[in-house]
C-alpha cells in the first residue's frame, strides 16, 4: 500500500485537476472551506491534510460526485494515517519525513551525490562518522535510532520493482569520514551495490569537462513509472524543497542527461571505484 504522503500528493492532483476542469480558482475554493489560499495551494501540493467535511465542499464545488468522490475520499482517508517512518521522529526533521515516505514508494530513483556517499549506500559505519561529525553533542541512543532508520532505508535497494539511479562526484568517493579503513570498506560497499541488477552507478570524475557545473546534489523520484508523477527533492542544512511543477522538473531531469553524458560509464565507474579503494588499502 502507498503512503501517507503519496496518498496526499494523489489526492492534491485530483482536487487541483478537478477544480481546474470546474473553472474555480484557488480563492473560490479557499472561500467554500473558510481557509487561506495558502491551504488550498498545500492541499493541491500534498502538503497538507483535510478534513472530510471539507474535502466534501470541494467536491460539491467542483461537481464531483459518483466513484470519482468515493476514490478521493479513501485517497483523503490514507493520507491522514500514519507512515511507517513516525517511530524514528525524534531523529527525522519534519522536512525530511515526506521524502522517507516518496523514497519508500518510488518505482525509479534518479540521485546525484557531489560530496558524500548518498544514505542508502551508507556502511553503518559511515552513517556512525558521518551523524556524530555532524551533531557532536548527541546521546547514544539518539544515534542508533538515526543509524537503525538509514539502514532500515536500504530496504529499497531490495525491491524488485524499483530502478535507482546513482551519479556520484569523484569527491564523494575522496572525501574521508572516519578513517581509511572505514573509507576503503565504504567504497567496496559501493561497487558491490552497483552490481545489482536495479542499481546503475555513475562517477563523474573530476577532469570531466563537459557537464553544466552542480555543487548540489539532487533526487528525482518517480512513481508507477509514470514521467508526469516526478518529484524533484532539494535539501540544505535546515530544510527541504519538494518540485513537482512541469518546467522545474524538466530542468532538473535535463541537468541528470548532461551530467550522466559527462559521467564514466557503468564499467569504467566501477574501475575508478576500484583504484581509490586500492589507494585507500595502501595507507592502512
Amino acid at each position: 500500500m502507498a503512503s501517507p504522503t503519496l496518498q496526499r500528493r494523489r489526492l492534491g492532483k485530483a482536487l487541483k485537476r478537478a477544480r481546474e476542469r470546474s473553472d474555480r480558482t484557488q480563492e473560490e475554493a479557499a472561500e467554500k472551506i473558510d481557509a487561506a489560499s495558502s491551504k488550498i495551494s498545500r492541499i493541491e501540493l500534498g502538503q497538507s491534510g483535510l478534513k472530510l467535511v471539507d474535502l466534501n465542499a470541494l467536491l460539491d464545488l467542483y461537481s464531483v460526485t459518483g466513484e470519482a468522490a468515493l476514490h478521493l475520499r479513501d485517497l483523503a482517508r490514507a493520507g491522514r494515517k500514519r507512515g511507517r517512518w513516525s517511530a524514528y521522529r525524534n531523529v527525522i526533521p519534519n522536512w525530511f519525513r515526506d521524502y522517507l515516505d516518496l523514497e519508500e514508494d518510488a518505482s525509479e530513483i534518479r540521485w546525484y551525490q557531489p560530496e558524500v556517499v548518498p544514505g542508502i549506500l551508507q556502511t553503518e559505519a559511515y552513517i556512525r562518522a558521518v551523524y556524530t561529525t555532524a551533531t557532536p553533542r548527541t546521546v547514544d541512543d539518539e544515534i542508533e535510532r538515526f543509524v537503525r532508520m538509514r539502514l532500515d532505508r536500504q530496504a529499497v535497494l531490495e525491491r524488485a520493482d524499483a530502478t535507482l539511479h546513482f551519479i556520484l562526484s569523484e569527491a564523494a568517493l575522496r572525501r574521508t569520514v572516519g578513517n581509511v579503513r572505514l573509507m576503503a570498506d565504504q567504497l567496496q560497499h559501493v561497487a558491490d551495490v552497483a552490481d545489482r541488477v536495479n542499481v546503475e552507478l555513475q562517477v563523474l570524475p573530476f577532469d570531466a569537462q563537459t557537464y553544466c557545473p552542480a555543487s548540489f546534489g539532487f533526487t528525482i523520484l518517480r512513481f508507477e513509472n509514470d514521467a508526469s508523477t516526478d518529484v524533484v527533492y532539494l535539501e540544505d542544512y535546515t530544510d527541504a524543497v519538494y518540485l513537482d511543477e512541469q518546467q522545474p522538473v524538466r530542468a532538473y531531469n535535463a541537468l541528470w542527461n548532461r551530467l550522466s553524458a559527462a559521467a564514466l560509464g557503468q564499467v569504467e565507474s566501477q574501475d575508478l571505484i576500484r583504484r581509490i579503494t586500492s589507494e585507500y588499502g595502501t595507507q592502512l
